[in-house]
């Protein structure tokens, strides 16, 4: 089976090539610089070198916050052309199947907790990040319109946050986790007694540890077979201000967290009703939010300020 990967060499794709590898397979991993994913043409060349018989789509422009905020458009652009590609020239070459990773970020900012599938379309998403989240949800009526026309066999997931090893630890485009984690082990390195945060920490969050989302990711490859979107997370949740104090006690920062509520905090809440992915290809986190965090900071004291260069952006693991 041959399997393409777009996005293989970025935070979430190289976990799942690592585990596709361990499976006997050797997917093809395709280069930014030899495909460029938002061209119809670079796409069409794509699937013709590769022949791909099963697509795992991960490419996209992702980012935090201020990312989203700073670069609305492209992240709107970006993820709707190459999801818009994918999908065309996956039924121009009869591919067996298409995953499609979504986003939590799609659902409407006022989904009832925990979020449900049936309501991914009752409503707009939250404001600081809706055209990346509009952009990824128009993707999935693509796949469903593919499949009853063309008979595309195309699945969609939507994982919650995720973090993990590897992840972007830049400050200016990374998600809070890793963020998080940057801003302490360097304050703590540095002896300083305070650290600034976005918002007033009461917005809660629930995240999924990498590994367990490839390994969602790859059952759901091989078992699923519905055009419904289905929900990847770990069901539980924590408020930012509880996640910034777990973080510090790992990272052993001593000073203060200092809250700036003048800046944005994101979506007032967010946990997954997860067990449509439990009945439908048993997929159940088996991390828990303390030990991934652990492991991710481990990473980043080890590895992570090798792969930032001085101007402070992550050099090697960029999605």
């Amino acid at each position: 089976m041959n399997v393409l990967v777009t996005g293989g060499r970025g935070f979430v794709g190289s976990h799942l090539v690592d585990l596709l590898r361990a499976e006997g397979l050797e997917p093809s991993v395709p280069q930014h610089e030899e495909y460029d994913l938002t061209l119809a043409g670079d796409v069409e060349r794509l699937f013709r070198d590769g022949a791909p018989d099963l697509v795992i789509h991960l490419a996209a422009e992702v980012g935090g916050i201020g990312a989203n905020r700073a670069s609305p458009g492209r992240y709107w652009y970006a993820n709707l052309a190459m999801g818009l590609n994918i999908l065309e020239q996956s039924r121009k070459a009869g591919v067996s199947k298409v995953v499609l990773l979504g986003t939590v970020c799609s659902y409407p900012k006022e989904t009832p907790v925990p979020f449900r599938e049936e309501d991914f379309w009752n409503g707009y998403p939250e404001e600081s990040n809706a055209p990346y989240g509009v952009a990824k949800k128009a993707l999935l009526t693509g796949a469903q319109a593919y499949r009853e026309q063309y008979g595309l066999n195309s699945i969609y997931v939507v994982p919650v946050n995720l973090y993990g090893p590897r992840d972007n630890f830049d400050l200016e485009t990374s998600h809070v986790i890793p963020a998080l984690i940057r801003k302490m082990i360097e304050a703590a390195d540095r002896g300083e007694k305070r650290v600034e945060l976005w918002g007033d920490g009461s917005p809660t969050r629930e995240f999924l540890f990498v590994d367990d989302c490839v390994e969602a990711i790859w059952l759901a490859a091989q078992s699923y077979e519905s055009g419904e979107p289905v929900n990847l997370g770990s069901g539980e949740e924590i408020s930012i201000r509880e996640l910034a104090e777990l973080i510090a006690e790992i990272t052993r920062f001593k000073g203060e967290l200092v809250w700036d509520s003048s800046k944005p905090g994101g979506q007032p809440r967010r946990r997954l009703d997860v067990s449509r992915a439990e009945e439908l290809f048993s997929f159940r986190a088996r991390t828990s939010l303390r030990e991934g965090l652990e492991r991710t900071a481990a990473w980043y004291s080890e590895h992570g300020r090798r792969s930032v260069d001085p101007a402070g952006r992550s050099a090697q693991w960029a999605s």
